[in-house]
């Protein structure tokens, strides 16, 4: 017995130099396991010990039993005069350790120790792995596909196994055992199982990390990757920069007739790549984000809440929204802006029903006919009240606006705030112009007003209804 432990003892020290499972774990194991063997043959409410010396191997066990006068619990208890059977010394209230004959846990010492070392082996090879995989997060790791657990792939990557989760796959891939599979290394996870190795594909990292496999630039960092907004399976939209006034960014990474860029689309199933040259000017980088969607007119809503309206033509409208909105909320991301998209049809519109609003709030003042409504509120002046702040000199630089019609129109405005039913008051109702609006003849009069309401004499020389035209001068009126 002695020459086995012995033996065992030099296994242990070993395994402890070469494998760095340590001797002391292992000797605890085995104590544990010819307990609970004990245990199971005697009673599992005894209290048993047992002990291996780490220098000799010598092994012993014993029972520990409480001495008792009246013994209750055989199992725990002993009376004093068996106690003092065995020591001489004992007493009531005391432990007495009972020795066993440690013959009969040879086997169960034996086998013991070469389960757990076999076990202690595998975990301490697995620990090894997860460590060195622990410092290649970041990475591309390829394997073939080894089965499926449920919605998960079990990819076989060498050394060990990692999981793609359903979370980390592309939506619409699907994969056969065996299928050979790259993805990029997310994270180490922790399980009841053990730890984990979890890959992914849908990560913008991905993308990023085949671009540095790809472009001999990017690795070379001569051409930087600013930033990625991806949605996995639809578009990626990735800003990038050079360092090298000679080099450029976008060219590097597409290649000659795209032939570097080919085999990243490919190994994203087709996803779309659109590719942005990184620049300080808002409009843009905006205008290169709103990419597949071309000729696009910018503006500004609210500088505080960074929204832009993006026009674009009606032929690519769905291009610039994309498939449920995909296009325009990526170019939103990665722009750093809230992106309204509109048609030119729409924008054209809403200009017309806006400017309809702005003649119609003007021709609120009476007198002033539909052309010449038009004019001031082309010209800014949309309200009544703008037009009565304004001055002379103001009007006159409009066309068809000379000084005397400039002065009736401001006072009719002012006339018009303070007592809005008696606004023309000031104009001879000889001189008081319809607005019913008429066919104006290009080569006749220049008023747009009815004949049929016109007085007699110069009325429509001194009537405030020019019509946009060649503005009169003072020698004119």
């Amino acid at each position: 017995m002695s020459t086995q432990k012995s033996e065992l003892i030099a296994i242990m020290e070993q395994m402890e130099r070469e494998k760095g499972i340590k001797k002391e774990e292992i000797l605890n194991l085995i104590e544990t396991a010819i307990v609970s063997a004990y245990r199971k043959q005697h009673g599992k409410d005894i209290n048993a010990e047992a002990h291996i010396d780490p220098e000799t191997g010598a092994m012993t066990a014993c029972v520990v039993k409480m001495v008792a006068d009246a013994v209750e619990k055989p199992l725990l208890e002993m009376s004093v005069n068996d106690a003092q059977a065995i020591d001489p010394k004992a007493a009531a209230g005391t432990e007495i350790r009972i020795p066993l004959d440690v013959n009969e846990f040879s086997r169960i010492a034996a086998q013991t120790a070469r389960q757990v070392i076999v076990q202690k082996i595998k975990e301490k090879e697995k620990e090894a792995i997860i460590s060195d995989y622990s410092k290649r997060i970041g990475e591309i790791l390829s394997g073939n596909v080894f089965k499926f657990s449920n919605r998960s792939i079990i990819l076989d990557i060498g050394k060990t196994e990692a999981v793609l989760p359903p979370e980390e796959q592309i939506p619409g891939e699907r994969f056969s055992v065996g299928k050979h599979i790259r993805a990029v290394l997310v994270r180490i996870e922790e399980t009841p199982k053990g730890a984990q190795i979890v890959l992914s594909r849908r990560d913008p990292l991905f993308v990023q990390k085949l671009f540095e496999l790809e472009i001999p630039e990017i690795y070379e960092k001569i051409v930087e990757i600013v930033r990625i907004e991806r949605e996995p399976g639809m578009r990626t939209k990735m800003i990038v920069d050079s360092k090298n006034p000679r080099v450029d960014a976008v060219g590097a990474c597409i290649g000659v007739r795209g032939a570097r860029i080919r085999p990243i689309i490919e190994e994203l199933n087709g996803e779309k790549i659109d590719l942005i040259h990184n620049s300080r000017d808002a409009f843009k980088l905006i205008e290169e984000a709103m990419s597949p969607a071309k000729n696009i007119q910018l503006s500004v809503r609210s500088v505080e809440d960074k929204t832009v309206e993006v026009i674009v033509p009606d032929a690519v409208l769905s291009l610039a929204i994309g498939r449920t909105g995909h296009n325009v909320r990526l170019a939103s991301k990665i722009s750093g802006w809230n992106l309204v998209v509109t048609s030119e049809a729409t924008k054209k519109l809403r200009d017309e029903e806006k400017a309809h609003d702005k003649v119609a709030v003007v021709s609120q003042i009476k007198g002033i006919g539909e052309k010449t409504s038009e004019v001031l509120a082309k010209a800014g002046f949309a309200s009544i009240q703008k037009i009565a702040d304004a001055s002379v000199d103001d009007l006159t630089t409009l066309q068809g606006i000379g000084p005397k019609t400039a002065e009736k129109i401001i006072a009719a405005a002012k006339l018009s705030i303070q007592s809005p039913e008696d606004a023309t008051t000031d104009i001879p109702a000889s001189k008081k112009v319809s607005k019913t609006k008429v066919k104006a003849e290009p080569a006749q009069s220049k008023t747009e007003v009815s004949g049929d309401n016109l007085g007699k004499g110069s009325a429509a020389e001194e009537a405030i209804t020019e019509p946009a035209g060649e503005k009169k001068t003072d020698a004119e009126e």
